[in-house]
């Protein structure tokens, strides 16, 4: 998941997390939440932020 408070503005924050450790309270009007998928991947960058995605593409059934 992807936290993202006040984003724009001098209050941004932006926040990965996984859905144990999400606190609801912590989302109001100026949170913008993204959730995942099962594919989502987050890789820690050298300047330590985070970058996350999901893959596009879908795999066939086996």
């Amino acid at each position: 998941m992807v936290v993202a408070r006040a984003v724009g503005s001098d209050e941004e924050s932006v926040r990965v997390d996984n859905l144990a450790g999400f606190d609801a309270e912590t989302v109001d009007m100026r949170t913008l939440l993204i959730v995942g998928s099962s594919r989502t991947r987050v890789r820690e960058q050298p300047d330590g932020t985070r970058v996350v995605w999901t893959p596009r593409d879908y795999p066939l059934d086996e």
